[in-house]
């Protein structure tokens, strides 16, 4: 009968463990000196060789002839151990053993002493699943063990065992497994199974393990019977029904472009393919995951990669997104990912996702517009922003743009800029009813502070006037106007005035309290105080 690859190359002695060098370093000098403790704590991640490691310190404890703190494997006491027949050494699942009953019937069980072995071993696996009723039945016999008792606790789940339970093991931490180590350990296993696989699909192999080298075991043993030749990395794509390197940086290429049309195009393709959409997101956060590293930490990031694309598209692709934009497309992944578990059509929500990467403006929360800003201050920043400039229609008057000069600007070439951009002044222009539809726009998206200004009473603090196409805040003072006058808060109005009237509209406040208002002078009041860090050339198109 076959037999998993996970289970035939399960580690026989402490030496054959992978990645676990601090915990078995220790177990064998304990071994040797004789130091044993009666009670030990084993927790971390699946698959790196808790369990591996509690079967061999049961067979060292036991071991008739023991090599430097390692069972022998050979005496009667490992082999009946090996094979599962020593009534001495118990392995317990605690996930479906966990009552309270299941715990007396052990401890009344475990005051015997052996009957083939030196020492009586309970490994109990999972032991966070226990009851409290069982912990506390548990907790004298392992605070007051008989001499020819020996228990080890495996878990995953730390924080759910009661401190009680704690102070009474010696605990050891399993770290994951490096995706070197899973993939050298790969590598050796298909060597000895005559499988023939190169290096890039052992390191895919590793790095879908995520730290456990049983999952990588398992993945391998899949890869292997469904492939007939040779076991390369587009064999692992295709066979576990992921996207790979190249479509993944391909999808996060589109995104990084905004081109929604190609973005889509790419998963209906990827789809037809039976690609997995829930694995799909998975490297696609991944990915995200990576160029959000890149972007914060340069250098040190390199090493701490997921290598879900190499290393130089990685670069360059973190280089065409703002840290804001990467946070927005990792919150709305991870959020599709959660959904997946309840939706009637993941391939639906995928691709509403990926419209969402690609198009920021259709949200209006706060984290697309924060998204929004900050990609337009990293390409002002680096000197890649331009402006297009307006198509004039026949006949029409010349269009004014407004360019930057990065010249220093002095007291007088300032005031006269300021004077150049004076705008005639324009009645009110508020159509009946905009400004309190527009208030009840903007209540779902507004601080709770913001909320009390943006009211429609006869005596709000501030009212909305509308010219052109600019909407002035008219606040009734100066405190009012420092609340409101935010660039997040201005870009959010502005965004919800333009969906509501169906062109661009720019927001400004106003106090009108100010000389120049009280002199009747609108636009000198909504001009007045404006401080311009570039002179303003004004030129025809």
């Amino acid at each position: 009968m076959y037999q998993a690859l996970y289970r035939k190359y399960r580690p026989q002695t402490f030496d054959d463990v992978v990645g676990q060098s601090a915990v078995t370093q220790t177990l064998k000098t304990q071994l040797e000196s004789g130091k044993l403790s009666h009670a030990y704590l084993f927790t971390g991640s699946r698959g790196t060789g808790k369990t591996s490691i509690a079967k061999i310190l049961a067979k060292a404890v036991n071991c008739l002839n023991p090599q430097n703190g390692n069972p022998c494997n050979c005496c009667d006491a490992c082999k009946a151990i090996d094979s599962g027949s020593c009534m001495d050494v118990l392995e317990i699942d605690a996930a479906s053993n966990n009552g309270v009953d299941n715990v007396r019937d052990l401890r009344d069980d475990a005051i015997y002493t052996p009957s083939q072995v030196k020492m009586r071993v309970y490994i109990i696996d999972e032991v966070h699943m226990l009851s409290i009723a069982a912990f506390n039945a548990l907790l004298k016999i392992i605070e007051e063990p008989p001499k020819h008792l020996l228990f080890i606790l495996a878990t995953t789940e730390l924080h759910k065992v009661p401190a009680t339970i704690l102070s009474r093991c010696q605990r050891f931490s399993f770290r994951r497994i490096s995706p070197e180590d899973i993939a050298s350990r790969l590598q050796y296993v298909a060597y000895q199974e005559d499988i023939n696989m190169d290096a890039s699909a052992a390191r895919v192999l590793a790095r879908l393990a995520d730290g456990a080298m049983r999952d990588g075991l398992s993945l391998l043993d899949q890869c292997a019977a469904a492939t007939s030749g040779e076991l390369n990395a587009q064999a692992v794509y295709a066979c576990l029904g992921i996207a790979g390197i190249q479509q993944c940086g391909q999808l996060m290429d589109y995104i990084s472009r905004h081109d929604t049309k190609s973005a889509l195009e790419l998963l209906n393709r990827l789809y037809a393919d039976g690609k997995d959409m829930g694995a799909l997101l998975d490297e696609l956060i991944c990915l995200t995951r990576d160029l959000m590293i890149i972007k914060t930490a340069p250098n040190a990031g390199i090493s701490m990669l997921s290598g879900v694309a190499d290393e130089k598209e990685t670069i360059e692709l973190a280089s065409r997104f703002s840290s804001g934009e990467l946070a927005r497309m990792m919150n709305i992944i991870q959020q599709t990912l959660v959904g997946f578990t309840r939706s009637a059509s993941r391939r639906v929500d995928a691709e509403l996702c990926i419209v969402n990467l690609c198009q920021p403006e259709l949200d209006c929360d706060m984290d697309a517009l924060l998204a929004r800003l900050t990609r337009l201050e990293d390409q002002i920043r680096s000197g890649s922003f331009t402006v297009a400039a307006p198509q004039a229609a026949p006949g029409a008057a010349p269009v004014i743009v407004a360019e930057t000069v990065e010249e220093p600007v002095f007291e007088e070439e300032q005031e006269a800029a300021e004077e150049a951009v004076q705008e005639p002044m324009t009645e009110d222009q508020t159509p009946a009813g905009f400004w309190p539809d527009l208030v009840a726009d903007l209540k779902p998206e507004l601080s709770p502070v913001l909320k009390g200004f943006f009211i429609t009473t006869p005596n709000a603090p501030l009212r909305g006037v509308l010219t052109a196409d600019k909407l002035t805040l008219v606040c009734e003072n100066k405190f009012v106007e420092d609340i409101v006058n935010k660039p997040d808060v201005l870009s959010m109005i502005a965004l919800k005035a333009s969906a509501r009237l169906g062109r661009q509209i720019r927001v400004v406040t106003a106090d009108q309290t100010s000389n120049v208002r009280n002199n009747g002078n609108m636009e000198q009041l909504l001009n007045f105080g404006r401080a311009h860090s570039n002179i303003v050339k004004i030129k025809e198109s």
